[in-house]
């Protein structure tokens, strides 16, 4: 059976607040109010690093999230990628788990997000130690379609994950 695929863009963005005002008229609707989110990616001897994958352990206020994530499709403007996630129950037994695996923390990452939704697309609004960003995630017709309703089909789009932004800003 084939992983579900990830399909998203990651846009820079001067200032979150009038971009929130936009998704909301276009009836994106608030699930997760701006909150902390903290994100550590995980390794054993650069393993998943050098297939192209990642394992992220999220902690949010709402919970904790394993995420496995494969490697990139080529396309110029979305990122295209395998991904499974799971919700956790205990976090820190899990970390105990990873350890015991031959796993070990490989980079952390902090960022505050808010998340919107309407059907068949999240926008994520992103504050990170870097910039601000908007990431859609959906299917590509999808997106681009909220890349035209924004005005913003014609904007930089960021192809670095986050971990590449993190390293690129010696945040690591």
């Amino acid at each position: 059976m084939p992983h579900p695929l990830e399909t998203e863009v990651k846009i820079p963005v001067a200032s979150l607040a009038p971009l929130r005002a936009q998704l909301i008229a276009l009836e994106f609707r608030t699930t997760a109010e701006m909150q902390a989110e903290s994100s550590v990616l995980w390794d054993r001897q650069r393993e998943l690093l050098e297939k192209g994958c990642a394992l992220r352990l999220r902690r949010y206020a709402s919970g904790t999230r394993l995420t496995w994530k494969g490697p990139k499709r080529e396309d110029a403007k979305l990122k295209i990628r395998p991904e499974l996630e799971t919700g956790v129950e205990d976090g820190v037994v899990l970390e105990a788990i990873l350890r015991e695996l031959g796993f070990a923390p490989v980079l952390s990452m902090e960022k505050r997000r808010e998340v919107l939704v309407r059907p068949g697309l999240v926008a994520c609004l992103d504050e990170a130690p870097f910039g601000n960003y908007l990431e859609l995630e959906g299917s590509a017709e999808a997106i681009e379609a909220a890349l035209r309703e924004l005005g913003l089909q014609e904007a930089a789009v960021e192809t670095r994950s986050y971990p590449a932004l993190y390293q690129a800003h010696g945040l690591t």
